[in-house]
């Protein structure tokens, strides 16, 4: 799972915004790993974390694949390449984290080293 949390640079024009709306159109268009992609928008009613998260994000992207061949694949794919510059292009922040998805218990554990 690949998760993006950005936020969209202030003086972004609507031209700048609908081309990297557009690369991200393609990228999930013609990059046949992608399983499947939800997209949010940050909401705030008065929660008590809201003070002191960071604004970093007014969106979210979270990408799956079947497995990390299949993301690796998105990763090295040329709408990506598109996608990534088009995104440092456009955000005054973002986050980008990969994910598989594990049991509950899974947490108790400790988390391994990252490979190298």
């Amino acid at each position: 799972m690949h998760v993006v949390l950005f936020k969209p640079r202030a003086n972004l024009t609507p031209s700048d915004r609908a081309a990297f709306v557009s690369a991200l159109q393609r990228a999930i268009k013609e990059i046949p790993t992608v399983r499947g992609v939800r997209v949010g928008r940050r909401v705030m009613f008065g929660a008590g974390y809201e003070e002191t998260a960071p604004d970093t994000a007014d969106f979210l992207a979270v990408l799956e694949f079947d497995d990390l061949a299949g993301l690796q694949a998105y990763l090295q794919h040329p709408a990506h390449e598109e996608l990534g510059r088009c995104f440092n292009e456009s955000m005054a922040a973002g986050l980008v984290y990969d994910f598989e998805l594990v049991d509950l218990e899974t947490i108790a554990s400790p988390v391994p080293s990252p490979k190298s």
